[in-house]
């Protein structure tokens, strides 16, 4: 049985921990259907759009929309089939979550066939290849990985499947399985073609199934597509060590990716906290109100503390003077948003009708 090696390194800690505050956040916001619908359909488009971008479609955010939408798009039939398929596959993803049992390679094959539908060959769609394959350089046609010959790949795959199976997977973190998942199918390289999609796709399943799609308010396929040589890097690094995938110690890639995880979520949570904060303002004083992002940092602290003395309020804006936080906290209590309680310099400031 396949087992992964890692060190679960104080930055993994620090990322998973940031995951979990932003996650805490985020499922327990009071945020209307409506947010939260706006904030999935969002996401949903992120994903397909920048899951394929990645892998060279060239249809812009708004072309992937258009397409989602049923909308005519002149572009090649390619880069539009490549969009349709990724939506089904969040579709299937839906489906596979709510599936009882263990994780099979019947999954990996079935994301793959959507992935791939009407783009490569019915034979090679949801089939493990037969044929050696390499990744080579763009400019300079160099061999940069290589992954292992074919006859390997249903015993990689069952070996690999094997540990995710098992009692000692199941007490690692549901980040921490995603993203060695994320790894060990990319070192694999099981299909032709199509891997990247499939396999990204795989790993948000794992998420899914394990309480940690975050209301599908992510898109972590942004992060990748938008920083792509670091993306590769990461894999590279663990790449090197051996030709052995079972020898290759996944460490740094395992803090690239819980950074990734953390680094989204934590955006969604700071968009979530400010609608949150928009929504109860607008029900309390019946109307749009304008804010400074101090004066939105300034309620966040207190709706998160309870109150607030000056002295704590100086703490977090240390490089602003006391008079300027005062003048924000004067508008605040002229528009009844906040409240002073006690007059002396020991006074706490509160949220108003909390």
């Amino acid at each position: 049985m396949y087992t992964p090696k890692f060190t679960i390194s104080n930055k993994i800690l620090k990322n998973i921990g940031a995951t979990e505050a932003a996650k805490e956040v985020i499922e327990n916001a009071p945020l209307v259907p409506h947010f939260e619908k706006q904030f999935q359909s969002d996401a949903f488009i992120r994903t397909v759009h920048h899951g394929t971008h990645i892998e060279g479609n060239d249809l812009s955010i708004e072309q992937t929309r258009q397409v989602l939408e049923g909308t005519e798009v002149t572009a090649h039939e390619r880069d539009i089939q490549e969009i349709i398929n990724y939506r089904n596959v969040m579709g299937l993803l839906d489906e596979l979550a709510a599936k009882r049992g263990g994780y099979d390679e019947e999954m990996l094959k079935d994301i793959h066939k959507e992935t791939v539908n009407k783009i490569v060959s019915p034979e090679k769609a949801g089939n493990f290849r037969t044929t050696q394959v390499v990744i080579k350089e763009a400019g300079t046609q160099e061999v940069i990985f290589r992954p292992p010959p074919s006859p390997e790949v249903p015993f990689l795959i069952k070996d690999f499947l094997e540990w995710l199976n098992s009692e000692a997977s199941r007490d690692v973190h549901p980040i921490i399985r995603a993203g060695i998942s994320h790894y060990v199918l990319v070192a694999i390289h099981p299909f032709v073609e199509g891997n990247g999609r499939t396999i990204r796709a795989f790993a948000n399943l794992i998420l899914m199934r394990e309480s940690y799609n975050i209301k599908r308010f992510f898109s972590f396929e942004e992060h990748f597509d938008l920083d792509p040589g670091t993306y590769y890097k990461a894999f590279s690094l663990v790449d090197k060590q051996s030709a052995d995938i079972g020898e290759r110690d996944l460490t740094s890639w395992l803090e690239y990716f819980t950074e990734v995880v953390a680094v989204e979520l934590v955006k969604i949570k700071e968009k979530v906290k400010k609608l949150s904060i928009d929504s109860r303002l607008r029900m309390r004083i019946g109307q749009q109100v304008a804010l400074t992002e101090r004066q939105m940092k300034l309620i966040e602290y207190l709706s998160e503390n309870g109150s607030a003395i000056m002295q704590e309020l100086k703490n977090v804006f240390n490089m602003v003077s006391e008079d300027t936080i005062l003048r924000d906290l004067k508008d605040l209590l002229e528009k009844d948003i906040i409240k002073k309680e006690g007059s002396t310099k020991a006074s706490r400031y509160v949220i108003a009708n909390r």
